[in-house]
């Protein structure tokens, strides 16, 4: 595998991100020119509105295609074929007796007493589960191995099958991965064109029914992304934007196009991670020690923890099954995937949320959205439901003219006539229905806070939140008030801050080693970890970075948790340490710690780094420009209030008490009765409050 292309060649640098409403594109020159542009996304053909988008905004900086030396990407191609399930044909193979594997899955239940509640349906149909006649025991003997005739029969059977995609996922195989590539190999040069995964390529661990459902996610998706990387490259070519193409992973880190085509499990949270990436990266700058990052887009509300500069990375999450709040226990409700991922919750809470009220007569926000296709009833392009972003409209706090710079036009009297039948059914006026649906979205979107502070033993009260999403702005403060977080930072760009952090994100790859009874030996521990380090090196270049982390638990337990092993040389003393760590990680998030004796290494891990030099410093230093000229419009609270709207410019370094509307290009920011407002050093928008 070549090494990763260096991201700290001098030239122009585009991030692009896409959301289910707006693509996102900001281009950042190689003396500190930032140009950024927010454009309605085109489905089903994504790619095309990044070409465009791209094109546009090098044309804005009156720059060559040519000049560009990174082409930056977060996409949902990889999460839209789970939830839309249109992924290919796929199909299983696995060890004789193991078929069910994805039907039997864990005893988990998302809510314990929904009778209603139904398994999600396995991506391979039991018709495309196939077995083979072999085994590998759990000491790494093959008792028998697997006949090479007897998988060119299968091979045969599948290409009679019209199956696409094939996941192999033989037991054991983490402990003798050479078989299962051996076997993925014949499949592959008996089925040209089919897109064949291997689980120890994918997720080398324990545990067949999580590994079989990573690998069955990979191989159903991979089709998707292989093909839409594919047409992306060839538009930016046409254009002639010829830089590598690299795309956000859900760890967080940019990994080369080639890569991503064969591991597509590594993007499905890619255009969050990259909002995450972002705020981690500010609050490392301005030395925030605990940080709740919270995105609202048009589609979802998202929210994640960043303590101590680096956010949290779960091991395995759930992909298909809603809104992803799930913890522990309470999963179930989709598939699981075991990749690196950012931990962030979701809740089906944003702009495009539509508004509705049930047979009981109560208010709901979501989880169904108007998209960008029609969109909310307000841009005028035929929708007809009410959404957040019209119930916004009518309570002022959105301009009535225009959104984006002037990209979408704002129709007030659509927005109020479409919220008109829902005030009818809750026998009140209009504006008093929007904000009651403004509250309902806030208290829906505490849950996605929770679930990433108290839920882990953290108290959201000792963090900052920082806003950002095309809406994330104009909620933050209320929510942060109903959480008892008492300042809130809007950084510049908020409403295109997820493409800023693929600007300022580092190279990553990850590699994994289950943990074996070898590795009790602290010389066989060194030298596994060793092995790793030089791998993810070779695979990035010169000037990676290696960190080593474990995952750890007690005897027993079914979760572990990542502990960072620190830098030196691998000893008893320094293991012990580990340990340490490990029992004070555990006290605080569980709430009780065991003793040395109860505790199970589970994985080795390494993370490489190739950092880039571009700091998010760069973009804040920016100049902020005034968007408009400062004016006064009527917005609903507890009661009507004349609210003065401003542009960022026009803050000052001393706090001013709210109301107060402060209009960016990308965003709008509500700065709510009782809390005070500033703009600090770097330019972000700061919104405090003291909780009484």
């Amino acid at each position: 595998m070549p090494p990763s292309p260096d991201p700290r060649t001098p030239g122009w640098r585009v991030g692009a991100d896409i959301g289910g409403t707006f693509t996102d594109v900001i281009a950042l020159g190689p003396a500190g020119e930032v140009v950024p542009i927010k454009v309605p996304s085109t489905p089903p053909d994504f790619g095309s509105g990044v070409v465009a988008a791209t094109i546009g905004v090098l044309s804005s900086a009156s720059a060559e295609p040519e000049s560009v030396v990174g082409m930056l990407h977060g996409t949902t191609v990889a999460t839209n074929a789970i939830l839309a399930m249109n992924g290919v044909r796929t199909a299983v193979v696995t060890t004789r007796g193991f078929r069910d594997v994805l039907e039997i899955g864990r005893l988990r239940r998302p809510v314990l007493y929904d009778l209603s509640w139904s398994k999600p349906v396995p991506l391979a149909r039991r018709r495309h589960r196939y077995e083979l006649d072999q085994r590998i025991t759990a000491d790494g003997r093959l008792e028998p191995p697997a006949d090479d005739e007897e998988v060119r029969t299968l091979a045969a059977r599948l290409r009679a099958d019209g199956i696409e995609a094939v996941a192999l996922c033989l037991i054991n195989s983490y402990v003798r991965p050479d078989e299962e590539r051996r076997v993925a190999e014949l499949l592959r040069a008996e089925l040209p064109g089919v897109y064949v995964t291997a689980s120890v390529d994918v997720s080398p661990q324990p545990h067949e029914f999580e590994r079989t459902s990573t690998a069955t996610v990979n191989a159903y998706v991979g089709p998707a992304v292989h093909g839409y990387l594919t047409r992306l490259e060839e538009g930016l070519r046409a254009v002639k934007v010829s830089a590598p193409l690299m795309v956000m992973q859900s760890s967080g880190g940019l990994l080369d196009a080639a890569s991503v085509a064969h591991r597509p499990v590594q993007i499905i949270e890619s255009g969050p991670a990259a909002g995450v990436t972002a705020v981690q990266k500010l609050a490392q700058l301005i030395g925030l020690s605990t940080v709740v990052a919270f995105d609202m887009g048009g589609t979802t509300a998202k929210a994640s923890l960043i303590e101590h500069g680096e956010p949290f990375v779960s091991a395995d999450y759930e992909v298909g099954g809603g809104m992803n709040i799930a913890r522990g226990i309470s999963s179930g409700a989709g598939y699981p995937v075991r990749a690196p991922s950012i931990d962030i919750a979701e809740v089906g809470s944003g702009g495009g949320s539509i508004i509705s009220v049930d047979a009981a007569g109560a208010l709901h926000v979501g989880p169904a959205s108007a998209g960008s296709r029609p969109g909310p009833a307000c841009y005028g392009q035929g929708g007809e439901l009410p959404t957040l972003t019209d119930a916004n409209v009518t309570l002022g706090y959105l301009s009535p003219h225009d959104l984006a710079g002037g990209r979408v036009a704002i129709h007030p009297e659509l927005a109020v006539k479409s919220l008109s039948p829902v005030a009818e059914q809750l026998g009140g006026d209009v504006p008093g229905t929007a904000r009651g649906a403004y509250q309902v979205a806030v208290s829906s979107m505490t849950t996605a806070v929770k679930a990433v502070t108290s839920e882990r033993g953290r108290d959201p009260r000792e963090a900052t939140m920082v806003a950002f999403g095309g809406a994330g702005p104009l909620y933050a403060a209320a929510l942060a008030k109903e959480l008892g977080i008492s300042t809130v930072i809007v950084p510049v760009y908020p409403g295109l801050f997820s493409s800023l952090g693929l600007l300022v994100a580092d190279t990553e790859r990850h590699e994994l080693t289950p943990y074996r009874e070898e590795f009790a030996e602290v010389s066989a521990l060194a030298t596994e970890f060793g092995l790793l380090a030089t791998k993810v090196s070779a695979d990035l270049g010169p000037g990676a970075v290696v960190d080593r982390l474990l995952d750890m638990r007690y005897h027993g337990q079914r979760f572990e948790l990542r502990i960072r092993v620190p830098d030196g040389d691998l000893t008893d003393d320094l293991l012990a340490e580990v340990r340490a760590r490990f029992h004070a990680e555990h006290k605080r998030t569980y709430g009780r710690a065991g003793s040395d004796e109860l505790v199970e290494l589970v994985n080795l891990r390494v993370r490489g780094r190739l950092l880039t030099d571009v700091s998010i410093a760069d973009v804040l230093d920016s100049p902020v420009v005034r968007t408009h000229e400062p004016t006064t419009r009527d917005c609903r609270f507890a009661e009507t209030v004349r609210t003065p709207v401003v542009s960022r410019s026009d803050l000052g370094t001393e706090p001013v008490d709210g109301p107060m509307i402060i209009e960016d290009m990308d965003a709008t920011t509500l700065v709510p009765p009782g809390t005070r407002v500033h703009r600090d050093r770097f330019n972000n928008i700061v919104i405090t409050w003291s909780p009484e």
